[in-house]
This record gives structure tokens, sequence and C-alpha cells, in this order.
């Protein structure tokens, strides 16, 4: 219960009651929705070959002739992205799509049904909108479904929807075989440890690997590099994966559809001390950043949130 119990949530409006309420214009959209200073700035379109993500196929990653080459280019993106696309990464096309639909049944079922499962003070499962920390705050136009999948014991039932009544097996399903993905993942990317230290908003993720799946076809999700915003052109069956704290991301919203997508935040546990691996500092001779618990770090997470401070920035040693 890392999260839930790190920081709650401020209760604010849903966002499907404007849409249903409302025929929103742009000059009706409530003020702490608009960020105008986002919006303005540049996109580049990530069909640029410049700017292509780094795609990293797990079968090459596996295969003993060819795991040493892939495993650099693994390396390569999250040293110099922090972000890549996956694909052959045998998790069965079957129990991504019955996820799917269970997924996209839930959040077509009417307001008051969803409902049921808020939030409650003090804690971030539940459905709502997550991270509202100040009643300042800028907001984001989306409604999300937040809950604790692993280790099972942490399960709060009470929150997992009994409609549709596939939902709790196909999550349950689906979350197992993308931990064992994780663990696949994390074994390469040690296999690529030149120069690496454990790094930790729009925003960043607070965790160790972020595995994403577009739930449909609207495509929104834009990575910072370079200082200029890139459209990812998700790849159909592919899992956009996030590499930690490391890399600021942001979902743009498109003018006439619905975009709806899952993120699986794979993070230590509670009691687990996050920070440069000791080999690399005893390599290098200087640790940059310091070690930390991590319900610390998660505390640090949403203060940094709050107030626009980096991240990263306060962990320097």
């Amino acid at each position: 219960m890392a999260h839930a119990e790190a920081g709650g949530s401020l209760p604010v409006p849903n966002v499907q009651e404007f849409a249903q309420n409302y025929n929103i214009s742009e000059e009706q959209i409530p003020e702490r929705y608009i960020r105008l200073e986002e919006t303005a700035e540049e996109v580049i379109d990530g069909h640029d070959i410049s700017s292509s993500i780094p795609i990293i196929d797990l079968n090459k990653l596996l295969d003993p002739q060819s795991s040493k080459e892939e495993c650099a280019k693994l390396g390569s993106a999250c040293k110099q992205w922090g972000f890549f696309q996956l694909i052959n990464h045998g998790v069965p096309d079957e129990v991504i799509c019955n996820f799917r639909n269970d997924m996209t049944e839930f959040f077509k079922q009417p307001l008051e049904a969803k409902k049921v499962y808020s939030m409650e003070p003090g804690n971030l499962e539940g459905y709502g909108q997550h991270f509202v920390v100040s009643e300042k705050q800028k907001l984001d136009w989306a409604d999300m479904f937040y809950l604790m999948l692993r280790p099972s014991d942490s399960r709060n039932l009470r929150f997992w929807p009994s409609n549709p009544p596939s939902f709790r097996d196909s999550i349950d399903v689906y979350s197992s075989e993308a931990a064992k993905l994780v663990s696949c993942l994390l074994r390469s990317v040690a296999m690529d440890m030149a120069e690496k230290v454990v790094g930790l908003s729009p925003h960043t993720d607070a965790t160790g690997l972020t595995l994403l799946l577009q739930a449909n076809g609207v495509q929104g999700l834009q990575i910072r590099k370079d200082g200029k915003w890139v459209a990812i052109n998700a790849l159909d069956g592919a899992f956009m994966v996030n590499v930690g704290d490391i890399l600021e991301h942001r979902a743009v919203v498109h003018p006439t559809k619905e975009r709806t997508s899952a993120a699986l935040f794979h993070q230590p546990c509670q009691d687990a001390t996050v920070g440069p691996l000791p080999e690399l500092v005893k390599r290098d001779g200087e640790a940059l950043y310091s070690s930390i618990g991590y319900m610390d770090f998660i505390t640090r997470f949403f203060a940094a949130k709050l107030d626009g401070r980096d991240h990263l920035e306060s962990l320097k040693s």
C-alpha cells in the first residue's frame, strides 16, 4: 500500500460530469484545467527518424545469438531516452484482449456505477482524479482508476469492480503476466550496467518500471526529449515501457475521441532503500545521488509535485 499510505488525493469533480452535463466549449473549460504554457510548446512528430523511439525485441533479448546486441540497445534506450516500446513480449494476445475489453466496459458504465468505487480520504485506490494535493493545483482532463495489484494480500477488494463480471479475473491474469515480463526485463537491464545510476511532471513516475498499454487506437502520449515534446506512435500490440522517475511525459487530449490506457507501476517494497548501486559507486568513486527509504522517496515525490521542485535534484548528494 505504498502509494495509498504515502498520500491521498483531494476530492474534485469527475471530468465525465463536465462532459455529460455541459456542452463544453473552450471558453467554458474551468480555469484549473487550462495549461496554456504547456499546450503552446513545440511537439515533434514521432515518425521523424531523428526522434524515433527505441524498439526493443524481447525475443532477441532472450536469444543467446542476439542477446548481447539487444542488451546494448536496451541499455542505450534506458540511458538516452528512459523509454522504449517492447515487441514480442510474450504476454498472450488473449490475456491482453480480455483485459482491454473489461477495462473499456468498466469506463463505459454510467458515472454513478463507477462512483461506487470512488477513492476514500487519504487513499489513492479507487476511481477519480489522483495526486490532487492542493486546492490551487492544475488538474488533468482525465478520470482514473487505481488499484493495488501485488502482492495479492495487499489487494483491497472493496475497490475491485464486480462488473464486468470477468474484470477481477482478467486483471489478475494480466498483472501476473506483466510481473513475469518485468522480472525478465530487469534481468536484461542488469546485463548492461555501464555508467548507470538509479535516477528516479507534466510528470514522472516514482517506480522502477512502468508498463503502458494503449487500450484503444487513440494516440496521445508524448515524452520530453532534449527539451522538446515527442509524440509517441504506439505500435499495435507493443508495451510502452517507462524507466522509473527519469522521463517526463504527458498525455494530450484528442479533440473528439476518448483515449483509454492502462499503466502498471512496478515499485519496491515499503521497507526498501533506493539509491545508486554500491558496485557503481565503488567503480566511479562517488555517488551522485543519496540513498533513501522508499516511503521517504514517495513522500518527496508528492512534495515535488506540489511545489514544482525537481524530484531528482532533491536527491543529489
